[in-house]
């Protein structure tokens, strides 16, 4: 059989009854990364993320459980390598071979007085809220201290001993911030002097540098920088500060909010950050001499061993922005890609240079990867990018030892949680039991480069980008989903479904047709009857997954199909903000590409929003009533259309202004089905009118659920209304004159922390359309960027960035003929209306504790409670007080 042959085979050519015939040739399933492996770990040394990557790292691993390691310092001896990230301790490993040390506690949060020994008395009451905060670990000059940027509010130090061991030592207080919404400093990068008597600190909420003397601790000078500094570099009577939100605004800017009360400059058409500086202060006048414009996001900072030139991390558009140190000035622009016309996708955030300054390593998050540039300090400008090394999971920290041939990473997310190997046996962690890692990889000469490059290139699926970016062909027949952006499709409107929270053994483990697990499902047929019924009328998916773990990341992932550096950063505690929630959106937290709504302005394509990305109020209409409207009331009042509660909805982003329905976004007062009929009503209307957004948003967030809080729906009662709502809504399209060439897709944004026998990550999703697939599973592996390639193609839209171009199509979930067959929503069988009532009401003593937990919860915010506790909740509400929780299932609880 020839090529040719082979490629347009199987050629399907079907004539049904109220068919339209379509002449469909498959594309070969290898061009576009299709695969039935599920994420976690599948072999030794190699592991499946949720983002269509492969990990497999260059050297020796270090895992690092509930770590998410951000930072890393050798010191000055080369003995000891320490690491610190989402705990209340530093890490402290021998270099030569990551054997571990040390487990060091922060030192107290009480005891700020400057000591040169440590009292015995300090590991006895150890911070055990504190952690790093974005960055900021470095050893004093002569080894005998560390210093960490704790993110409530100060610094804590560190004694090393003459035989190497830590101890904690004292904390150094901080000023209180100048930020209206927070009074604890948020430090990040840190640098000493060169004989280690002062200590600069950036101050990440109060846009400002400390000065503080180690010896006493005493704040000696602050200094006005950019928003949101990030990191800093003293030299030659210089402090160099990056701002990570670039210029302070001026009072004609346009600004967005980056949580706490803090504004930073703005594009006044998408809205989210535009800028990226370098303040240059002069530390004997203590003026500020120049502020540099580098790029979005910047971050790292890493000066070449001759001070001649400065390094500029730009995380937001992948590039590196470098500084003659005695002008002050920009003398050029690196790329971090091996090609700069790939999309965005790299995401440097950490810098090293090699001691004898020949080489310059780069750490690119997104690529997972780092990069290593030939570096020419005579021409900065023709320094190259000479290949990738392998790394975990989002490398945040490189060091380049002095004394040996190796580098050491910190992996931000390691090797991912999920299932592992351990031993040879499986482990299991979910997606909240954080395990990072610190790689130790010897450094490759020229061959051993180019073997690596070809690994990570592989790994990143640089061949599914490469056709994703390929032009339009002349003369193809229109599919469902084309094969290259701008090629015809058959479907002219897309829905685009976002819940909340659910994996998909909760939900779908008892359908006997996928891989699911029957004894963890607990909002099966009779509370989900149309997740059930979709799946079996249209397609069942039962290998895709959410990208992200919550709500700040998971809508990033839903609607941009990338998480920032920035994002990834920020889980010590979200101390800006929490980006989903409806007071603290966060400009910072958007990727430069933007959102999906923007890509669709960008290519002329129409598009309007159903709650996702809108902040939603509720009042009483009358001013002189007292109190806010509770779940019921507003239940009741919209039944009756009564108007005594007002909803006002208000756009996240300015590009959605004009792209807004008259949909609420998220608030726990409005059930799913308010949110179907608004839907319905828009539809009649487009109906009359004959006309529909080529893409429209739906967000049906109540699968999140309100625990047992009294007053509120109980879980399956709020499931079953997201679960009506979800089915209303695709009856209604299905018997609207756009069914014909409509598509709806529909995923979680996030698993809620939640239970799964295959992944933490693994979730519902759903195809329905005339052109779906029918009656069948597909295990083929899909997750949001897979939902979202799809949709780029429907609408001839390119990839938005590297993510989403890797991503592999859902072209098995479409077949070759249509069947016009509306769907018939199932009526929801477990009172939507159905409320918990009050603890004293509840008889078993573990339920009642549920319910006075979940009273205490901020359930009526994202992602605020603790999410194992409400799992835990969730789990007993539905299966009873006597039946165990599947710790085993939501990873080992060592809680």
């Amino acid at each position: 059989m020839n090529d040719v042959l082979k490629k347009t085979l199987p050629c399907l050519l079907a004539v049904a009854a109220g068919a339209v015939i379509v002449h469909l040739c498959w594309p070969r399933k290898a061009e576009y990364g299709a695969t039935t492996e599920p994420v976690g770990s599948v072999a030794a040394g190699r592991s499946v993320t949720p983002v269509n990557q492969i990990l497999t790292p260059a050297g020796q691993q270090v895992e690092l459980p509930k770590v998410r390691p951000q930072a890393l310092a050798l010191s000055p001896d080369g003995r000891l390598l320490v690491t610190a990230g989402k705990t209340p301790e530093i890490i402290v490993l021998n270099p030569a071979d990551g054997t571990l040390r040390q487990r060091v506690a922060l030192p107290s949060s009480k005891d700020n007085e400057p000591r040169p020994e440590p009292s015995s008395d300090l590991i006895l009451n150890p911070d055990k809220d504190g952690q790093l905060s974005y960055t900021g670990l470095i050893f004093s000059p002569d080894g005998r201290r560390i210093y960490l940027s704790n993110v409530n509010g100060s610094i804590k130090v560190f004694h090393v001993a003459e035989d190497g061991k830590v101890s904690p030592l004292h904390s150094l207080a901080l000023p209180e911030s100048t930020a209206p919404g927070r009074k604890q400093e948020i430090p990040s990068g840190l640098a000493l002097s060169k004989d280690g008597a002062k200590l600069y600190v950036c101050l990440n909420l109060s846009n400002s540098l400390a000065e503080i003397d180690t010896a006493s601790g005493k704040v000696l000078r602050t200094f006005p920088v950019g928003v949101a500094p990030y990191d800093v570099v003293v030299r030659g009577g210089r402090a160099w500060v990056t701002n990570w939100a670039g210029r302070r605004p001026k009072a004609d800017s346009q600004t967005g909010s980056i949580g706490r009360g803090t504004v930073a400059r703005v594009d006044p058409v998408r809205g989210i950050a535009s800028e990226g500086s370098v303040s240059v202060i002069d530390l004997v006048s203590g003026h500020l001499v120049r502020e540099i414009m580098a790029g979005l996001h910047a971050s790292a900072l890493a000066l070449s061993p001759d001070g001649k030139h400065l390094v500029v991390a730009n995380s937001g558009i992948d590039t590196l922005t470098v500084i003659d140190t005695a002008g002050a000035s920009v003398v050029t622009s690196l790329s971090a890609r091996l090609s700069p016309a790939e999309p965005l996708g790299a995401q440097p955030n950490a810098l090293a240079f090699s001691a004898d300054g020949r080489k310059l390593y780069v750490a690119n998050g997104t690529q997972n990867a780092v990069g290593v540039i030939e570096w020419d300090g005579d021409e900065p400008e023709d320094s190259k990018l000479e290949g990738l090394i392998p790394t975990g999971w989002f490398p945040g920290a490189v060091v380049a030892d002095a004394r040996e041939p190796r580098l050491y990473v910190a992996n931000i997310k390691g090797p991912g949680s999920g299932k592992r190997l351990q031993g040879g046996e499986a482990v299991k962690f979910n997606t909240h039991q954080y395990l990072g890692s610190v790689s130790l990889i010897p450094l490759p000469d020229a061959a051993a480069l180019k073997a690596h490059t070809a690994q990570v290139l592989a790994n990143n699926r640089a061949p599914v980008i490469a056709t994703a970016l390929l032009p339009a062909r002349p003369f193809q027949s229109a599919r469902p989903v084309p094969e290259r952006t701008g090629e015809p499709s058959l479907i002219k409107h897309v829905v685009y479904v976002i819940k909340e929270n659910r994996t998909y053994d909760q939900v779908l483990g008892d359908m006997p047709e996928g891989r699911g697990d029957p004894a963890l499902c607990i909002y099966g047929e009779k509370v989900t009857p149309n997740h059930h019924a979709l799946a079996r009328e249209f397609v069942l998916l039962d290998n895709t997954y959410c990208s992200g773990i919550l709500s700040a990341d998971g809508h990033n992932w839903a609607a941009s199909g990338i998480a920032t550096e920035y994002l990834e950063r920020s889980f010590a505690g979200f101390p800006r903000s929490y980006p989903d929630n409806v007071e603290e959106h966060d400009v910072l937290s958007a990727a430069s590409t933007g959102f999906i709504w923007d890509h669709c302005q960008r290519f002329g394509v129409s598009f309007l929003t159903c709650g996702e990305g809108v902040d939603t109020t509720i009042a009483w209409a009358d001013p002189e009533r007292k109190g806010k409207p509770g779940w019921l009331d507003v239940y009741r009042d919209w039944q009756k259309k009564g108007g005594a509660c007002v909803v006002k909805n208000e756009a996240r982003y300015p590009s959605l202004t004009k792209c807004l329905a008259p949909t609420p976004g998220w608030h726990a007062m409005i059930s799913d089905s308010q949110r179907a009929a608004a839907f319905r009503e828009l539809l009649a209307g487009w109906e009359k009118a004959g006309n529909m957004p080529a893409m429209t948003i739906l967000y049906f967030p109540m699968d999140h659920t309100s625990g047992t809080a009294k007053n509120k729906p109980t879980p399956s009662a709020s499931v079953a209304d997201n679960d009506l709502a979800l089915g209303q809504s695709i009856e209604a399209l299905s018997r609207s004159k756009f069914w014909g060439e409509t598509a709806v897709f529909c995923i979680e944004d996030d698993p809620q922390n939640g239970w799964d026998h295959v992944s933490g990550y693994r979730t519902i999703s759903f195809v329905a359309s005339p052109w779906t697939r029918k009656l069948g599973c597909v295990s083929t592996q899909y997750n949001q960027t897979s939902l979202l390639r799809t949709m780029e193609l429907i609408l001839g839209l390119p990839p938005m960035n590297q993510m989403d171009a890797s991503a592999t199509p859902m072209f098995d979930c479409f077949a070759g003929e249509r069947d016009l067959t509306p769907y018939v929503c199932r009526a929801n069988q477990v009172p939507i209306d159905q409320m918990n009532p009050g603890s004293e009401a509840v008889a078993d003593a573990r339920q009642r504790e549920d319910a006075l937990a979940s009273d205490q919860l901020p359930l009526d915010e994202p992602d605020r409670c603790d999410e194992d506790q409400l799992n835990r909740i969730l789990w007993r509400a539905a299966m009873g007080p006597a039946v165990e929780y599947p710790a085993w299932a939501a990873g080992r609880d060592e809680d």
